[in-house]
């Protein structure tokens, strides 16, 4: 069903509101011509059809987690523990997935999660991505390490929602502009991720000896800001940098390099300034010095809600709200960073208990269903952030992969719900649920 509205500009605007009774009578009608979905409803099936499509570098970066993946697996068993009680007899022929954040209305409790180097799963990236959010008005939190500028993603989405996630790095002043430009294109907050201070041991990544950004993918948001440009020119070159074997692997990377880079071939050739730029983003990316003490400078930077992604322990929710931050996003980034760690699922309602209604609580990390994402809002959660799931539909067929994903999540999410008895988000809770 199309829904009409205008943008700022006066130009009408189209944006697709979900139906789910409407969504499974068009599938079954279309399979009467023999016309089937573009991708299995089932989004856990996403990933073995992805993993044929994509190459091993890239499936290993999207899918892999740290270690032995024992987080990735807690992630999905935990949500398994928890079993949905529906009540009956209740009307639900009208229902309203719709939530308020921060003072906006959205369409349902869904975000897209912020994931670097869309480059890797599909040529469009970021772009096609952004896209499909703008479709159903899905808030799309900007990758810190994406593939594509937020200035050209932003531009895509018309008045749609949008979020930015900041990587704390070692600049203070390359903080600064990048919450400046994410003002500039609208985004309506601010998304700290916290756990990954020091990069995992990701063990696919490693035994493929890959890290994307040494080919200049991933860093966009780097590349088109004035003072990382700045920070190249004052970069010098550190004097215990490892000297790579010369041989055609390595001649590849650099062509690689160059070839990624803004400008064109012979101009990086040239100017050698995309292994200078890879080499500062090295140096600058990550801050494992970064303390509690350190959250008011950000405050201090921008009006935007600022919410802390990566929290665990009910402790840490607590200092996240004495330290002023508008809302919290339990995580554990997908598994990816420490093998082992509690599931967000887990953790969630302790950290609800803790922060007792004071800020929205949102969660990731193994949403692979709309029963998952009923379970969430059950225990607590405001809303929940999509990951890996989108990427692979993404990979598998663009943009109207994502719009796919999206369409099954949040039909099969309302269909949950009205099962369930809940005509509405506010009457989940967790008199819906059981642990076994």
């Amino acid at each position: 069903m199309w829904k009409v509205g205008k943008r700022k500009n006066g130009h009408k605007k189209r944006t697709m509101k979900i139906n789910a009774n409407e969504r499974q009578r068009n599938i079954y009608i279309n399979g009467i011509s023999g016309q089937k979905p573009v991708l299995p409803s089932n989004l856990e099936a996403l990933e073995a059809l992805a993993k044929n499509k994509l190459s091993a570098e890239a499936f290993a970066y999207i899918a892999g987690g740290a270690g032995r993946g024992q987080t990735i697996q807690n992630n999905s068993n935990d949500f398994r523990k928890w079993r949905i009680v529906p009540n009956m007899l209740r009307d639900v022929s009208v229902r309203d997935t719709s939530i308020e954040l921060f003072g906006k209305k959205l369409n349902a409790p869904l975000l897209l999660c912020p994931i670097g180097v869309l480059e890797l799963a599909h040529p469009e990236a970021d772009v096609a991505v952004a896209k499909a959010a703008a479709q159903y008005e899905i808030p799309m939190i900007f990758s810190n390490q994406a593939s594509v500028a937020m200035e050209e993603t932003a531009s895509l989405m018309g008045d749609a929602p949008r979020w930015f996630q900041l990587y704390w790095s070692k600049s203070n002043d390359l903080i600064s502009s990048f919450v400046e430009r994410a003002e500039k294109v609208n985004c309506s907050a601010i998304v700290v991720t916290l756990d990954t201070n020091i990069l995992g041991w990701r063990t696919q990544d490693l035994d493929l000896a890959y890290l994307p950004f040494l080919q200049a993918k991933g860093i966009a948001q780097y590349t088109s800001d004035p003072v990382f440009q700045r920070l190249i020119d004052e970069e010098t070159a550190a004097q215990d940098n490892p000297k790579r074997k010369l041989n055609y692997n390595t001649f590849l990377s650099v062509y690689q390099l160059l070839k990624n880079y803004p400008d064109s071939f012979f101009k990086n050739l040239k100017t050698q300034r995309p292994l200078k730029a890879v080499r500062t983003f090295i140096n600058i990316f990550s801050r494992p010095s970064l303390t509690w003490e350190e959250l008011p400078f950000l405050r201090n930077q921008t009006k935007l809600p600022i919410l802390l992604k990566g929290i665990l322990h009910p402790d840490d929710a607590k200092k996240a709200m004495d330290y002023g931050m508008d809302g919290i996003i339990v995580s554990n980034h997908g598994g990816r960073q420490v093998d082992g760690a509690i599931s967000s699922i887990a953790a969630l309602p302790e950290i609800v208990k803790a922060v007792n209604g004071k800020v929205p609580v949102l969660m990731d990390s193994g949403i692979r269903s709309g029963a998952d994402v009923f379970k969430a809002l059950a225990l607590g959660a405001k809303a929940v952030c999509l990951g890996r799931p989108y990427v692979y539909g993404l990979s598998l067929a663009g943009q109207a992969g994502v719009e796919e994903v999206i369409q099954n999540l949040l039909s099969e999410f309302e269909l949950t719900m009205a099962l369930s008895g809940c005509k509405k988000i506010e009457e989940i809770g967790a008199r819906n649920l059981r642990i076994q």
